[in-house]
């Protein structure tokens, strides 16, 4: 009797220091960060994903993204009217430039500069015909989706207005700030926006939670930086566009070419082949 107590309390002990063991090994696996060969993997899967995804889900994704990138010209322009030209107002109204970010990456959506990483390290570590194809497939369907998402957004928003006139012209004032910078200052200031873009997609599997602030830190860096970013920049010079401002040849030659060329660099050039590099050996 007393030896049939003793077994059963040495094995409730030993389960308890398992459930323990359990616990705490728990506790760990929470609190540590995700390697970089981990990051690679996710990243390089979901970038498989979409690549194989049909046209039309990739084309009417582009169009949602393009459309919901729009808000960070409306929260821009309401946040511009709002503070009227106050000291260290462009700091704060770059957060609404963020909105529009968090609104398109949390939601899935297809956005251009997501994809000069996410799809580009398939590609770089299998390297072949097929994935070039499938990768520029990709890329050319998303990148004029997000382009008549931006166009049909200001379209609508000057000829039905659906913002109030003062926030309207306000987006009118912001677009034209932006359009400042073309041409060879647009492609410099475009590379630090696809890396930083880049940077993003990076980060995401490891912020666990903090994706929004990691999302709007970053997209309000380029927003406040007077960095380019080609999506984003379409919103603002296709309302110069459609406002009789500029013209179309000037909107993609002097504005759209350069940006997305410094993006693809910033992202591509740059962090996508550095971050395939870190880990290329590991593979």
């Amino acid at each position: 009797m007393a030896a049939s107590m003793r077994e059963d309390n040495s094995r409730d002990q030993r389960q308890g220091e398992t459930a323990a063991t359990n616990e705490e090994q728990a506790k760990i696996t929470e609190r540590e960060r995700l390697s970089a060969l981990t990051v690679f993997h996710i990243i390089r899967s979901e970038g498989e994903e979409e690549m194989d995804r049909p046209a039309m889900s990739l084309w009417w994704s582009g169009i949602a993204a393009g459309l919901g990138l729009s808000t960070s010209l409306l929260a821009q322009g309401i946040l511009h009217h709002a503070l009227g030209g106050r000291p260290g107002a462009e700091l704060i109204e770059a957060f609404g430039y963020s909105l529009g970010f968090v609104l398109v990456i949390l939601c899935r959506l297809q956005l251009f500069t997501e994809n000069t990483l996410s799809v580009v390290l398939p590609v770089l570590s299998q390297p072949s015909v097929r994935n070039f194809l499938r990768a520029g497939r990709l890329w050319l369907i998303v990148l004029v989706a997000n382009f008549v998402g931006t166009f049909v957004t200001a379209f609508i928003a000057l000829t039905i207005h659906t913002a109030a006139p003062e926030h309207l012209a306000a987006m009118l004032e912001v677009s034209r700030r932006a359009a400042q910078i073309s041409g060879w200052s647009a492609f410099a200031r475009a590379i630090p926006a696809g890396f930083y873009m880049a940077s993003i997609v990076w980060m995401l599997p490891s912020a666990r939670g903090f994706e929004f602030a990691v999302i709007g830190l970053f997209a309000w860096l380029i927003s406040v930086g007077g960095f380019s970013h080609v999506v984003a920049g379409s919103a603002e010079t296709f309302m110069l566009m459609l406002h009789g401002e500029l013209a179309l040849p000037t909107v993609f030659g002097a504005y759209l070419l350069p940006s997305l060329v410094g993006n693809i660099i910033g992202g591509t050039g740059l962090f996508a082949v550095l971050a395939y590099a870190q880990i290329k050996s590991e593979i």
